[in-house]
């Protein structure tokens, strides 16, 4: 059989035929591609951030000692982190803009304590709740607790003028037309705590988030009952034919609450609160100066001379912050027995903060550096007291409180003066000008107070321990030389009876 080789114009042909259906081919991969768009998740994962609107605030997110913290910022957060995008947020204090920036797609969603209610009529998708808030009655303490609406129909109830909770007064006075309140103007829900706190009104209405965290703070304001049903808080999404974000979100939330975490930041955030020490608070820390403080002392005591400290301060912020625990950690990241965190940790040259001395020196160099950094007019025990609330909210917070404190025509270097208006950064009066917003102004002042009441403890602990151990030298010493003179007198007694022999 003869075989042919192929002229040069037949080979011309067969590459010029596969160059074009290879050409063929990928114009019609890259049809079928632009054919099947990206999905709204695949394109925020390809972009690596994640944009959400909120405002900042006691129960949004704020800047902690540790960063940027909050009940729904950390929701949000863990949201990101499990998509592995960063997460970008932009603050706003007007619902309707946030709510126009989600349609108009500037925002992925907005996460601030929104309620379903609060859509009007936009085209907005709730994803599920996660909390629940009511509105409800608080009273001044001094009167009896009010049971239902009938038992203040005739006395004025203080109402903060919003759109959701004006409506829910009109609705009840439908059917108790005796039912009298004043719409308060140009204030917030815990102005209307404190006016109740301080006996300027008997009776308000706030939302059951406001009363949680505030209750330890305006003690005289009481909880009467409910005055509605309860509304679901959820993020807000555009309405869109592209779900996929928002049922990511939803499976997100899905599993927050079966694993407990959702749980743990409700407590975290609206159930803890801190007081004062106690006497049966006094008394159990005296037992473990007795039992954990002991192996610590040494390297407190080496850290204190290392950064010019007092070794008895850091124990006493030690116990505040972890009850002398090593291996205590919060749910914000903090460990150790300082609860310093990975940037403040990796800043002082510790590389384990779960190892004791590590962070006994980590929080001592800490400690020492904030001293420093404040201003020199401030001096003596002021300049330790700021120092102290500097280590527990950062020295940002601290600045705006000394701000506003010689704003509010107190003096800025005196702790007096700036812990009485530190507290008011928990306001949005006050807050919404101050360079790092929102903190829980409180907690400062009664972590000052806390570890000063630990340090006079362990103080007063330390010099009885030194008095005992010095009258127990003392003893021991007169017990010692009464022994000499008692050997010596035993044997002059011996050798008075055996002189008249030896004669």
């Amino acid at each position: 059989m003869e075989i042919r080789k192929p002229s040069a114009l037949v080979i011309l042909k067969s590459i010029t035929t596969s160059l074009f259906a290879g050409l063929l081919l990928t114009a019609s991969s890259a049809l079928l591609v632009r054919s099947t768009p990206p999905t709204l998740l695949e394109q925020v994962l390809e972009s690596g951030e994640l944009h959400v609107v909120s405002s900042n605030g006691p129960t949004t997110y704020y800047e902690g000692p540790t960063g940027l913290t909050g009940f729904e910022y950390s929701l949000v957060k863990g949201f990101a982190d499990s998509l592995g995008l960063k997460l970008v947020l932009e603050n706003s204090s007007d619902p309707d803009a946030m709510l126009n920036g989600v349609v108009n797609q500037q925002f992925h969603f907005a996460a601030a304590g929104l309620t379903a209610q609060e859509s009007r009529g936009k085209t907005i998708s709730f994803a599920a709740p996660f909390m629940q808030v009511t509105q409800q009655l608080v009273y001044n303490k001094r009167l009896p607790q009010p049971t239902s609406i009938s038992d203040i129909k005739d006395k004025e109830v203080l109402v903060l003028a919003s759109e959701s909770h004006s409506a829910r007064v009109k609705a009840l006075q439908a059917a108790f037309p005796d039912l009298q309140w004043r719409n308060v103007i140009n204030a917030e829900q815990i102005d209307l705590l404190e006016m109740v706190n301080r006996g300027e009104a008997d009776y308000a209405v706030v939302d059951s988030t406001v009363y949680s965290l505030n209750r330890y703070s305006y003690p005289k304001a009481e909880l009467a009952f409910d005055v509605s049903d309860p509304q679901p808080v959820a993020w807000a999404f555009p309405q869109g034919s592209d779900t996929t974000l928002f049922d990511a979100a939803q499976k997100y939330l899905t599993n927050i609450k079966a694993d407990g975490t959702l749980a743990r930041f409700t407590e975290e955030f609206f159930e803890r609160h801190i007081e004062e020490v106690t006497t049966g608070e006094a008394m159990s820390f005296t037992y473990q100066l007795e039992q954990r403080l002991p192996q610590w002392i040494d390297g407190m005591k080496n850290a204190a001379a290392e950064f010019n400290v007092d070794w008895q301060l850091l124990a006493a912020i030690s116990y505040q912050e972890s009850n002398w625990l090593p291996d205590a950690v919060s749910h914000t990241g903090v460990a150790g027995l300082m609860m310093l965190t990975k940037n403040t940790a990796r800043a002082m040259g510790i590389s384990d903060r779960k190892d004791p001395q590590q962070s006994i020196r980590g929080g001592a160099k800490y400690l020492s550096i904030l001293f420093e950094k404040l201003p020199k007019r401030i001096q003596g025990e002021d300049r330790l007291n700021m120092a102290l609330a500097a280590y527990n909210q950062g020295l940002g917070h601290v600045e705006d409180a000394r701000v506003l404190t010689q704003r509010m025509g107190g003096n800025p270097s005196k702790w007096d003066d700036v812990r009485k208006y530190m507290p008011l950064l928990s306001k949005y009066q006050y807050y919404s000008t101050a360079k790092h917003g929102y903190m829980r102004g409180w907690e400062p002042v009664k972590f000052v107070d806390n570890v000063r009441n630990y340090y006079k403890i362990i103080a007063w602990h330390q010099q009885q321990e030194e008095f005992r151990l010095a009258t127990a030298s003392n003893i021991n010493r007169l017990s010692a030389n009464t022994r000499t003179a008692e050997k010596e007198t035993a044997s002059d007694d011996l050798n008075l009876q055996a002189m008249p022999s030896m004669l």
